[in-house]
């Protein structure tokens, strides 16, 4: 009886775990690195500091065309804190300049890679990767 119930509660625990697994994604699923970087800038709009990504959206206003809403998606808070963000560190209405790779489907939407101030300030730190 012992047996049965130490089994059926190790079931359940890789069923929790496999469903987590599978429910985080790859970068290369959604983002292309098979592309230039694409660098936008404009007002920040939104900026969410919360897992398991953060998203920054800001308007990037349109040369002769309308302005567009772009979304730019971060890594996880805990990652963002270690490189010198916080929930603080930008605010609506600030202009920055973002840098990242853009959605496979080509959508408004990027994984970001770096971000920086008007005056060109970098906010945070790169990864060691770059």
């Amino acid at each position: 009886m012992q047996i049965g119930r130490i089994i059926a509660a190790a079931l359940g625990g890789a069923a929790l775990f496999a469903g987590a697994a599978q429910a985080h994604h790859s970068f290369a699923v959604f983002f292309s690195s098979d592309h230039e970087v694409v660098t936008l800038t404009g007002p920040v709009k939104e900026f969410h500091f919360t897992n398991p990504h953060g998203i920054i959206e800001i308007i990037v206003p349109g040369k002769g065309k309308a302005d567009q809403d772009w979304k730019a998606e971060t890594n996880s808070p805990s990652i963002m804190v270690r490189r010198g963000w916080s929930k603080d560190v930008i605010k609506p209405g600030e202009v920055v300049t973002l840098q990242g790779w853009q959605a496979r489907d080509g959508t408004n939407y990027i994984r970001l890679r770096n971000a920086s101030r008007a005056d060109g300030t970098p906010i945070g730190t790169a990864p060691a990767a770059q």
